[in-house]
């Protein structure tokens, strides 16, 4: 994990406890302390992360003594640890939520404004309890994309879970994607060898930015025909002539046998037609006078 800190400023002991913690983690990422953003960098952003998968901005927030116990988050009054208003290290009494979401439209903000697409910006308010101190939950989600993770350096699992799993999108954050974002927010001084070697791609696969047309080279023409390749094409093309010459064959010596009058087998029948004899008189009886007899 890279950290740069932002020049000018001297970072609080919350905010060093929150370096040591993800400078211990092994994972991808670049965390930026102390970001000047917003109109004319008015606004001061604790911190911003950015790994393979997304950007997160941070609210961090330590303790003025020690307060162990359950953590209770509120829309309104002060959030309570075991009923008891948290002692935030700060003079700063508006609603950490607030704050968080006022610095994530400033980073959005001003990276748009330099023609560098963030996507989803996530919100983290981080408490930063003494060491040796127990508060919990250590986890909460207030809504899709804001949580509120409890962290030190011994009991930081809750913050490298949240630093891993905070964006689930494709790893769409390459080396030079981190380094034109972190030129718009001022973060420097950075180098891309130094992105690369911490493990961001050279260019992401589902990056933003246009991966460059793979070459067509032209198909290999074909080989030149050999002497037995030839012979055998000559055999094939020889047989297909003999055979169309045996089936023309075939078909004229079966028109042949159908033509009239060719056929030998072929037999004339003659029919008589016998001439009609009338059938024999047979005697009269005449009586005596009977006139014609």
């Amino acid at each position: 994990m890279l950290v740069k800190v932002g020049s000018g400023g001297q970072l609080s002991g919350a905010e060093q406890e929150f370096v040591d913690c993800l400078r211990s983690f092994r994972s991808t990422g670049l965390l930026a302390v102390g970001v000047h953003a917003g109109d004319n960098g008015a606004r001061r952003v604790d911190a911003v992360l950015f790994t393979p998968r997304g950007v997160a901005v941070a609210e961090v927030k330590g303790f003025r003594r020690r307060q162990s116990g359950i953590l209770k988050l509120t829309d309104e009054g002060p959030w309570t640890i075991s009923d008891t208003a948290a002692d935030f290290d700060d003079e700063d009494t508006a609603d950490p939520v607030d704050r968080l979401e006022r610095s994530v439209y400033a980073v959005r903000t001003q990276l748009e404004r330099a023609l560098q697409n963030p996507g989803h910006v996530a919100g983290l308010v981080a408490l930063i309890p003494f060491r040796g101190v127990v508060v919990r939950p250590a986890h909460t989600t207030v809504r899709p994309g804001l949580d509120v993770v409890v962290a030190n350096v011994p009991d930081a699992t809750e913050l490298r879970i949240y630093t891993e799993r905070f964006a689930s999108g494709p790893r769409s954050w390459s080396a030079d994607r981190v380094l034109g974002a972190a030129a718009a927010l001022g973060i420097e001084p950075l180098s891309r060898e130094e992105l690369i070697a911490d493990g961001f791609e050279v260019l992401a696969a589902h990056s933003h930015l246009p991966v460059a047309a793979t070459p067509q080279h032209a198909p290999a023409p074909p080989p030149a025909p050999t002497r037995k390749s030839a012979v055998a094409a000559w055999t094939v093309f020889a047989v297909a002539c003999v055979g169309i010459v045996g089936v023309l064959a075939v078909i004229v010596s079966a028109v042949a046998k159908d033509t009239p009058g060719s056929n030998s087998d072929q037999r004339s029948v003659t029919t008589t037609t016998a001439d009609p004899t009338p059938p024999p008189a047979a005697p009269r009886t005449c009586y005596p006078f009977q006139p014609d007899c």
